[in-house]
């Protein structure tokens, strides 16, 4: 018998009014492992009540003692690592470590969560006018949504609920209908620790479910991570209910790699950032600007036979360094590109189509194109698979234009040995994140992250401080406490 997952609402599970049933994949193997309910607006607004009912206790929470349960929540992940990367490789593909990897990135957010009392500090003046003082506080909103996607189904929905619960908000989580698993268990871990329940509830479901949170009335803001489609939909969407939104969207990120560089180290930086995670990862290297035909030739000669020695499998396999892609549908959607790239000009140096790889599952070997222009589909649109692609420019200025041009702004890199073209390569390109020799420049959790222009419909990145203002609005009190000494009327503001 299929084991069907419910909902987690209010510390309990939750089968409520489903409008479907739909299976959760092994895209391994391609068996049903599990199935999920597809949560309808009845359930959403159950989750919500629970959310509302659970607030006001827990915003008046001292937020020393909010971290106490999140310290504790963090030790339960780090005591259920493998649990955890279990249930990650079997629902989305992930190989152990990489798995283990990115869970571990998400306790770096949720340890910066546990010092919040740190960050929610205000501001004191004394005197701003005659026996007036004025104060600032930060104070949570009320119930936050979170719409997390399939790729990192631990790190994502950590980076954003922990620092949400923190600030003293309360949580509606609507994981990846593809891999929800990890959320309940994330959820259940959570109330382990001590977190009350309510505080931290998990709806799952496609569209229907995600509109209904849309719409909501109680939803004071929406977090969500996702294709660029989706989060423009869902920036406009949530705008038009009222809401506070955050939605960061997809991503072509560029290396820049100069002519004086350590070729067998960024060489490998780059096999690693354009391939790992299959390259189901919206901080992934997919494009590569070789200044100069000679450190595009001497690239693809070493990149060549690397890619060609990916080990290709199943999670379970220990040296495995590549899962399959999530489903068969996007797998397609993969060998499309493919296809267009070849049709369009571009010279498929590595083809993953004919790779070794399981007759099962949705596997595909990594791909290497070189001579591909600025026209090409291959180069314009996100892939989100193991899709290298390598451009010739003649200079580091043709380099950084072609950057600055595309629509997508989310991660960058240089690979180059000099220090005067690296400051001014971080000044002038219009990324969000910038790496220098640094493949995948995500920040650490007390930093924020988020892209620039089609990579992020938001005016506040996620975790780090501006996190916190995100999840939190700041409140200004002017006060002046009575002398006995008559004043008289004023009718102008506080001054000297």
């Amino acid at each position: 018998m299929t084991l069907k997952l419910s909902h987690f609402i209010a510390g309990e599970f939750y089968e409520g009014h489903p409008i479907r049933v739909a299976p959760i994949i092994n895209p391994s193997t391609e068996s049903v492992i599990k199935e999920v309910v597809y949560g309808s607006a009845k359930d959403v607004d159950h989750a919500t009540k629970a959310a509302a009912d659970a607030f006001p206790e827990w915003a008046a929470t001292p937020p020393a003692a909010r971290a106490k349960v999140l310290m504790k929540w963090r030790v339960l992940i780090e005591q259920h690592l493998d649990q955890l990367a279990d249930v990650i490789g079997a629902e989305h593909g992930k190989s152990k470590v990489e798995a283990i990897g990115s869970i571990t990135r998400g306790t770096d957010v949720l340890e910066y969560a546990c010092g919040i009392p740190s960050s929610l500090m205000g501001d004191y003046s004394a005197n701003v006018g005659r026996q007036i003082d004025s104060y600032s506080m930060r104070q949570p909103l009320g119930v936050v949504a979170a719409i997390t996607p399939f790729n990192f189904p631990a790190m994502i929905p950590l980076w954003i609920c922990s620092v949400a619960i923190a600030c003293g908000n309360t949580v509606v989580l609507k994981p990846s209908e593809r891999n929800p698993s990890c959320a309940i268990l994330l959820a259940e871990l959570a109330i382990k620790a001590g977190l009350p329940k309510g505080v931290f509830n998990v709806v799952h479901g496609a569209k229907e479910t995600v509109n209904a949170l849309l719409e909501h009335p109680t939803i004071q803001a929406i977090s969500f991570v996702g294709q660029t489609a989706t989060a423009e939909y869902i920036q406009k969407t949530a705008i038009a209910n009222g809401k506070r939104v955050q939605a960061f969207g997809g991503a072509k990120n560029h290396a820049l790699v100069m002519p004086d560089i350590d070729l067998e180290s960024t060489t490998d930086a780059i096999l690693g950032a354009a391939y790992g995670s299959t390259g189901e990862r919206c901080m992934a290297i997919s494009a590569v600007i070789a200044v100069g035909d000679t450190v595009a030739d001497q690239l693809i000669e070493q990149l060549t036979p690397k890619i060609k020695a990916l080990k290709i499998g199943c999670y379970t396999e220990g040296a495995m360094e590549m899962g399959p892609l999530i489903t068969q549908e996007h797998k397609q959607k993969v060998l499309a590109y493919i296809e267009a790239g070849v049709t369009q000009g571009a010279k498929l140096v590595v083809d993953g189509r004919s790779s070794s790889i399981p007759d099962k599952g949705y596997f595909l070997g990594g791909c290497l194109f070189d001579q591909v222009t600025p026209q090409m589909s291959i180069y314009r649109e996100e892939i989100f698979g193991p899709v290298l692609v390598v451009m010739r420019v003649r200079s580091y200025e043709e380099g950084l234009s072609l950057i600055n041009q595309h629509q997508y702004a989310n991660g960058v890199a240089i690979f180059t040995r000099d220090g005067d073209t690296a400051r001014d390569f971080c000044a002038r390109v219009q990324v969000g994140m910038v790496g220098v020799n640094v493949p995948i420049p995500v920040p650490v959790g007390y930093h924020s992250f988020g892209g620039w222009k089609r990579s992020n419909f938001a005016d506040h990145g996620m975790h780090g401080m501006e996190g916190v203002r995100f999840f939190t609005k700041l409140k200004t009190i002017t006060s002046r406490w009575p002398s006995g000494i008559r004043q008289g009327v004023d009718f102008s503001l506080p001054t000297l």
